[in-house]
């Protein structure tokens, strides 16, 4: 099998925002991986592996959208122990939702994969569109929000469930397929691959990037690939209208019993 993982840099969500000309500062920014991309690079690498084994049951590809000059992230997720990546070098702040979306179908078909796997959302817009998108484009079944992941390697299939508000939701969705994911994904025994120990609990979390893997990260193939290699024109027909600070919020007040504390509730804020 041969899984392709998209990924993306963010502007790390704990420094405090900065604004200009309507809009956000990025220019002093530190940039890190989107978490839910790291939740989806640890999904496939529990798919193809196998504990307690040396054989490989899928090939892992990382692809990242920006500047081929900027490949920090990328090269992280290659050390996490993808087998390769591939880099589309075009200027995020000019592709849309709907151009990036076509950018990872074109990768999908052109390298042949059977599985792509998403974070359900990149944590700097949370927009949350683009595997819905690749998946109508590709024509292929998707499952959405995945919390576990078990393949069923001789009926080329894979079974999801995700959390829905009265319970678990379970999917069987054929290969080749689209699936996004969950924030618990990463829990010990939230991905099965047939192969490893169904008993296996990995460490909670995605993992961390070894000495070693770090040192042969540099070894990898990396393809680059520009937006006509692919057939995709650039475009951005999305446009910020603006950005905007919240509002400060008010001082609290403090009571001195439960009955004033209930009217302000019933008659001020009128939340009862």
């Amino acid at each position: 099998m041969k899984i392709l993982v998209c990924v993306k840099r963010i502007p790390d969500p704990d420094e405090s925002l900065k604004f200009a000309g309507g809009g956000l500062d990025y220019s002093a920014s530190k940039w890190v991986p989107n978490a839910f991309d790291e939740y989806a690079i640890e999904t496939a690498l529990r798919l193809a592996e196998v504990v307690g084994g040396t054989q490989r049951l899928a090939e892992v590809i990382v692809l990242g959208i920006g500047p081929e000059s900027q490949r920090q992230q990328l090269t992280q997720f290659l050390a996490m122990g993808a087998d390769r990546g591939v880099i589309v070098d075009a200027d995020p702040d000019k592709l849309d939702t709907a151009t990036v979306s076509k950018l990872i179908a074109a990768v999908f078909k052109k390298e042949a994969c059977d599985l792509l796997i998403a974070g359900k959302l990149s944590q700097d817009n949370e927009g949350g569109q683009v595997p819905q998108r690749v998946a109508g484009l590709l024509d292929v079944p998707q499952a959405s929000f995945a919390a576990t992941v078990e393949w069923d390697q001789a009926g080329k299939a894979l079974t999801v469930g995700r959390e829905v508000d009265d319970g678990v939701e379970v999917k069987r969705v054929p290969l080749p397929a689209v699936v996004s994911v969950d924030l618990r994904i990463v829990l010990p025994k939230s991905v099965k691959n047939g192969s490893t120990p169904a008993t296996h609990a990995y460490q909670e979390g995605p993992r961390l990037a070894s000495l070693k893997g770090i040192t042969m990260a540099k070894r990898k193939p990396v393809a680059v690939l520009k937006p006509s290699d692919l057939g995709v024109a650039v475009g951005n027909n999305e446009q910020v209208v603006g950005v905007a600070a919240p509002p400060a919020r008010k001082a609290g007040q403090k009571v001195k019993t439960v009955e004033e504390l209930f009217e302000k509730l019933t008659k001020e804020a009128k939340v009862i």
